[in-house]
């Protein structure tokens, strides 16, 4: 007779106790959460058994009745039945036992080889492990695959769609907006500041100021500096002639005449105007040539003076060291992080419409350019196979140590309500192909035996 568990009659299902797992709630020590369709699968099961061992009470039935009326001389046909439904109870029993044998003891008896997925659940976890190790996680089956796919020219066509281009600038936006919205700007800023600091104090300053300066005197970019700076002087003279007299008086000595100071005011005035409008309407002027030279001294002194250079050294420490510039630095990432956030919200900003342009392009290449597709599927082949050869005894604990996680009888039950409407088949067809076979024999029996 099967039993479904121990000491329970075939086609029968146990009582849950008070201590059972409820219906859609996770299984004490399994790790396996029994829902509705879990139900309706061990409902099958259970129509399935009773089907089954109603077929071995009926084989049994007829047996009886077989060999009740071969014994009341109803005739030579009782034997043929009588051997065919004896050969379907063996039948019946032999695969009922097969059956339980998976997932319990028959009987409760400790027959050896019995109980086989509670009692091997590990080793069959680990020979799991194993199997998708070898067969799925090679680098070898990874990477053909992955070649067979094609994944950089399906790529390529998807992006190359506008509507999907958008969709995908719109993931980065919304991507870029968490993340700029996670970090804290304390964090953030104090990074920052700390990262300029620390570049700007590792790497000396002077020669590359000095590389530049003799570049823009060489080019004459300077001169519309000095053409500004001369025009400037030239109009603040104009403006403010009476303060420049005064200064001049002012600084006489105290004996001289009034008269004498007021002349000498105007003389100075006039010769300082005189020299600022030669300086600003003559580009030859001998005052801009000493500017320039004054210039070109000076940046070979950046570049090659030690003392020049460490002054400026000293005062690039200075400067970096003022709280006003370390508060210039923080505060740069507060208006870099609004200036990004506003663009990525802004369907129609500037740097929404490059990404999308961007992607539109990548795509219509990969769709279109054999030479780039295949550089992108070997990229891909190999990071995945990296990732599998690296990490493939990692990815395949996850089956074995979660299967060693699970609690036996749950994994049973799991099991049995997954396939255990199949395996009563077995138990029909083992009853019908008994009883044909015991059938056949018994005829071939009678026919050369007599």
């Amino acid at each position: 007779m099967e039993r479904t568990d121990a000491g329970t009659a075939p086609g029968a299902e146990r009582v849950p106790g008070p201590g059972a797992a409820p219906a859609g709630r996770t299984a004490p020590g399994g790790g396996f959460a029994y829902g509705a369709a879990d139900e309706e699968r061990r409902r099958a099961v259970r129509r399935m058994k009773a089907t089954a061992t109603g077929l071995l009470l009926v084989v049994a039935l007829v047996y009886v009745l077989a060999k009740w009326a071969g014994a009341s001389g109803a005739g030579g046909w009782t034997g043929f039945v009588a051997a065919a439904a004896e050969a379907g109870m063996v039948g019946a029993l032999a695969d009922w036992f097969a059956v339980t044998a998976l997932f319990k003891r028959p009987m409760g008896l400790p027959i050896p080889h019995t109980a086989i997925i509670p009692t091997k659940k590990d080793q069959l976890g680990q020979s799991l492990g194993d199997f998708v190790g070898e067969n799925f996680l090679s680098g070898e089956v990874v990477r053909r695959r992955l070649r067979s796919v094609g994944i950089g020219r399906r790529v390529g066509g998807w992006l190359a769609e506008p509507q999907n281009a958008d969709r995908v600038t719109a993931e980065l936006s919304t991507a870029l907006r968490g993340a700029l919205t996670v970090l804290r700007d304390s964090d953030v800023q104090a990074v920052v500041g700390e990262a300029i600091t620390r570049r700007a104090d590792a790497h000396e300053i002077a020669p590359g100021i000095g590389a530049m300066l003799e570049k823009i005197v060489a080019e004459g970019g300077h001169r519309r500096v000095v053409d500004l700076l001369v025009a400037r002087v030239h109009d603040w003279l104009v403006e403010h002639g009476d303060s420049v007299m005064s200064a001049v008086s002012g600084g006489a000595p105290g004996w001289t005449p009034r008269f004498v100071d007021r002349r000498v005011g105007d003389r100075v005035y006039k010769e300082l105007m005189r020299f600022v409008t030669e300086m600003r309407d003559m580009p030859e002027h001998p005052a801009r040539g000493a500017i320039d030279r004054f210039l070109r001294d000076f940046a070979a002194d950046l570049q090659s003076d030690p003392d020049t250079r460490a002054k400026v050294e000293r005062l690039k420490s200075e400067v970096l060291g003022r709280g006003e510039v370390q508060d210039l630095i923080t505060s740069a990432w507060g208006s870099v992080r609004a200036m990004i956030v506003a663009a990525a919200e802004d369907e129609r900003s500037e740097l929404r419409l490059r990404v999308r342009a961007a992607l539109l392009s990548l795509g219509r290449r990969l769709a279109g350019e054999k030479r780039l597709q295949d550089k992108v599927d070997g990229w891909l082949e190999n990071a995945a196979v990296y990732v599998v050869t690296t990490y493939q005894r990692e990815i395949t604990s996850l089956i074995t140590d979660t299967v060693a996680g699970w609690d036996a009888e749950h994994t049973s039950k799991k099991i049995e309500a997954h396939i255990g409407r199949d395996l009563q088949f077995i138990r029909i067809n083992g009853t019908v192909v008994g009883a044909l076979a015991g059938l056949a024999i018994y005829a071939v029996s009678q026919a050369f035996g007599g």
